[in-house]
Order: C-alpha cells, then sequence, then structure tokens
C-alpha cells in the first residue's frame, strides 16, 4: 500500500498552530503521507530569554534527504526559512530533488505586518527559490514587499500585484487577500493568463494562527493527490475557511485555526 508523499521544509512552531505541526495536521486530513524538515525550532515565550533555534544547514540538509531517501515526495512545500542560507541550500536541494510540485510560502512578513526576514534573505527568496515554485501563496504585505510597492487596497489592487508577481517566475501566483479590508476574503490566482477570483466569507475572528500554512500545506497535498493547481486551490481554500470558521481559542490571545474542522463540522 502507498499514498502520495509530501515533505514539508519549515520552522517548528511548538504552540502547536503553525508551521511544521500545521503542515502535518493538514497532511493528515488530507491522507497524504507528511514529512518535514524543521529549520528552525520557534517557542518564543515570556520565560526564557530565547525563543528562536536556527537549525545548523548540515541538519536541514540531512532531514531532507532522509526523508527523499528513504520515502520520496510527490510535492514539497516551504514555509519559514529564515535566513539566506537556508534559502539558498533549500533552493539548491530542490531543484536537485526534481520533485514535480513546489509550493513556496513565502513566509516574511507577518498578518500584523510585521517584517519576519531580513532584505537580503528576501532577496535571495525571490531569486533563488521563487523560479522553482509551481504556486506561490504570499499575502498581502508579503507580496508589497516582494514587489517594493504600496500595499494594494481594492480587489483590482489585487489582480494587477498578482500579474507583477507572476513576472518573479514562478507558474502561478496565489494572492491571498485576507488582510484586505471592507471586502470578503478574496484571493487571486494567477497563471500568466488568466486570473480566477475566489471568494468565501469574512469571518469576524482573530484566531487565525497558522492560517497561512494549513492553506499552502492543502494545496501541497491536493497536488500530491494528482489535483489541477486551480482545483488544489479552490479545494485548500475550503478547507482551511472551514478552519477559521471553527477555530479554536485557549483564552490566550490570538488562537488556532482548527484543522480537524471541515471533516468533523462540515
Amino acid at each position: 500500500m502507498s499514498i502520495p508523499r509530501v515533505l514539508s521544509i519549515a520552522g517548528s512552531a511548538s504552540q502547536g498552530s503553525a508551521g511544521i505541526q500545521a503542515d502535518l495536521k493538514t497532511f493528515q486530513e488530507f491522507d497524504v503521507y507528511g514529512m518535514s524538515a524543521i529549520t528552525a525550532i520557534v517557542a518564543n515565550n515570556s520565560t526564557t530569554e530565547q525563543g528562536i533555534f536556527t537549525q545548523p544547514i548540515e541538519a536541514i540538509e540531512a532531514q531532507i534527504h532522509a526523508s527523499l531517501e528513504h520515502v520520496g515526495a510527490d510535492a514539497l512545500k516551504t514555509g519559514m526559512l529564515f535566513t539566506k542560507e537556508i534559502i539558498k541550500r533549500a533552493a539548491e536541494l530542490i531543484q536537485e530533488s526534481k520533485v514535480e510540485h513546489v509550493v513556496v510560502d513565502p513566509v516574511m512578513i507577518g498578518k500584523m505586518g510585521s517584517q519576519l526576514l531580513e532584505d537580503e534573505a528576501i532577496k535571495t527568496l525571490i531569486n533563488e527559490l521563487v523560479p522553482k515554485a509551481t504556486i506561490i501563496t504570499p499575502n498581502l504585505h508579503e507580496a508589497a514587499k516582494m514587489l517594493e510597492c504600496s500595499l494594494p487596497k481594492t480587489p483590482e489592487d489585487m489582480k494587477i500585484i498578482a500579474r507583477d508577481l507572476y513576472s518573479l517566475g514562478s507558474k502561478y501566483v496565489l494572492l491571498k487577500g485576507g488582510a484586505l479590508e471592507n471586502y470578503p476574503a478574496v484571493d487571486m490566482l494567477y497563471d500568466g493568463k488568466s486570473i480566477v477570483e475566489l471568494e468565501s466569507e469574512r469571518i469576524p475572528t482573530v484566531h487565525t494562527s497558522g492560517a497561512g500554512c494549513t492553506y499552502s500545506a492543502a494545496i501541497a497535498s491536493e497536488l500530491a493527490r494528482g489535483r489541477e493547481v486551480e482545483d488544489a486551490v479552490r479545494r485548500a481554500k475550503s478547507f482551511v475557511t472551514s478552519a477559521i470558521l471553527y477555530s479554536l481559542s485557549f483564552d490566550r490571545g490570538i488562537g488556532s485555526t482548527y484543522h480537524a474542522a471541515h471533516r468533523t463540522r462540515r
């Protein structure tokens, strides 16, 4: 017996809502075999002085090689890669792997607009990794940073930005409009020829930790299962919308998307 296989190259979020943890939960829900290469351990808290522990390049290389050697991959996704050096080496290994479907979640700007990567690392991501992607999945802040332009404010602005992002070299662009105020939750999917507008209800909640990771992991899962890109994105959007609609609150700040919601609540 065998099932589709997906590798995530990303950070570990110890609280379980995002990063590798969100990816593996999503892979399980889509009935694909999930693997991980951890780039950093993220464990921000109010007790210890340090909360982010970047992994050595050698450790990341070993995880990727072990996953591909012992299992193989039908698709892979990248999340937070943290440093210029990690991005460059990950891009090289992805090129060598010849995995057919590559989903790049360019994790560089958080939901509130905080920058998570240094400028040099962002340039490396754009130049080295994005051209190897089947699809990239930036949010509005990330898109504006990648293009060095102002933040889109309307769906029409998003269409222009999606076309400009395509020029960076990926086969598809999915521009996520979660931060677009006064509009439904609209995303733009562009393949170089036409734009598909994907709209869902805007859910009034702050408990959206891990939504972007989950969305890209769901796309990778569906691509590994043989779906075409548009179909994969539509299914992934439905999945993440359910995960946000039934999000989890632990009464300790921003809560988590609920990865089992699509199966257990809808």
